[in-house]
């Protein structure tokens, strides 16, 4: 019997998982390794190990590896030892294919071993690889799609039939019936979108959800104000936002956005917890003379992240099994930081800073939410 889900048994047990979706706790419940608070329905999310944690992600009911993958592959040509390859797009030339597919299909299934059991996809290729890599394992993770060249990024996208038609192109070329979240892309600067943009992204999304094509729904943006203004006029269709925070970032004591976020329920997968990678001195090889320097920044930057209860996870893109091994230790390490390293990770976020890229000094706006 075929492992994979077919739409009518996916509407049944959608509906099964609504009815319960909103009772018991906020997304942000921590979930001991030796069993302590856990509930039953933890036990039964995809891929469930004791050794991981799980949160819940808002009203979805859907419960979380603490630590969720994000579909990025920079720095992986450090890895697998080829010439540079683009972070967003699947290598062309065949010396490179091959080395990137086997790490891609090893890592995302190592992954799933170890009970992480999301990965959000927001490249233009990540959805065909990541499907490809899982195989038949795709119901073991739950997939939060977006593919930027067909969503609100291109203006010619922006009608709500163009947006569905392209969505389901993009589940067929995926060999996939359904996504779990489709969590669209829009602008980075999302209040520069229209009224009939956001008209169009909303019933391109409520359609998707009614024709069994997407479980829940969401978008990613920048943005925070524009999100927290679709947050409460849409709370039916922002179930999931996907939006950057960083191991410099710090909730102020009135956020209006956070205030947003628990109060109709979202949740949240936290994109760029490294910055870019500005977080580290390293390039990210495995021989690195910083390699262990950065797997411990790493670590830091995980758990300073989760001591957020309104982040469900940060989403680090992994490129290697090690990382792998690393995000799953720093989720089984201590969460709160002690006096010496909150010191220490407000210097190395100072040093995060002055390394960022001219194309990510936006982050620094993400210092105080």
């Amino acid at each position: 019997m075929s492992t994979q889900m077919n739409r009518r048994d996916f509407l049944n047990r959608s509906m099964l998982v609504s009815a319960g979706a909103l009772v018991g706790g906020v997304s942000g419940v921590r979930l001991c390794a030796d069993g302590q608070q856990e509930l039953p329905e933890v036990r039964k999310t995809r891929s469930y190990n004791p050794q991981m944690e799980y949160r819940r992600l808002g009203k979805t009911g859907l419960w979380v590896s603490a630590v969720s993958v994000g579909g990025h592959w920079k720095r992986i040509d450090k890895v697998i030892g080829t010439s540079e390859i683009n972070a967003y797009n699947a290598p062309t030339d065949s010396s490179q294919l091959g080395p990137f597919l086997k790490n891609r299909e090893e890592v995302i299934h190592y992954c799933l071993e170890q009970g992480i059991n999301c990965i959000d996809l927001a490249g233009d290729s990540e959805a065909e690889v990541y499907c490809r890599a899982l195989g038949k394992s795709r119901d073991k993770i739950y997939l939060a799609y977006s593919h930027p060249a067909s969503e609100l990024r291109v203006p010619a996208n922006c009608s709500a039939d163009k947006l569905l038609e392209l969505y389901k192109a993009g589940l067929k070329r995926c060999r996939i019936e359904y996504a779990d979240i489709w969590r669209l892309m829009a602008l980075e600067r999302g209040g520069d979108h229209s009224q009939a943009d956001v008209d169009a992204m909303i019933t391109a999304l409520a359609k998707a959800r009614e024709q069994g094509l997407c479980r829940w729904t969401g978008m990613s943006t920048h943005d925070r104000r524009w999100a927290e203004m679709l947050i409460r006029k849409y709370p039916d269709i922002m179930q999931v936002v996907v939006t950057p925070y960083t191991a410099q970032s710090k909730v102020l004591p009135e956020s209006t956005f956070f205030d947003a976020i628990r109060t109709y329920d979202v949740g949240v997968l936290g994109i760029k917890p490294f910055a870019s990678n500005s977080l580290f001195r390293g390039d990210g090889s495995p021989n690195s003379p910083h390699a262990e320097e950065d797997d411990r920044r790493a670590r830091m930057a995980i758990r300073y992240i989760l001591c957020n209860p309104a982040i469900t996870a940060p989403i680090p893109g992994l490129i290697s099994t090690h990382q792998v091994d690393n995000a799953v230790l720093a989720v089984k390490e201590r969460r709160e930081l002690d006096a010496e390293e909150k010191a220490e990770l407000k210097v190395i976020g100072d040093e995060m800073y002055a390394r960022l890229p001219p194309e990510y000094q936006w982050l620094k706006n993400w210092e105080y939410v």
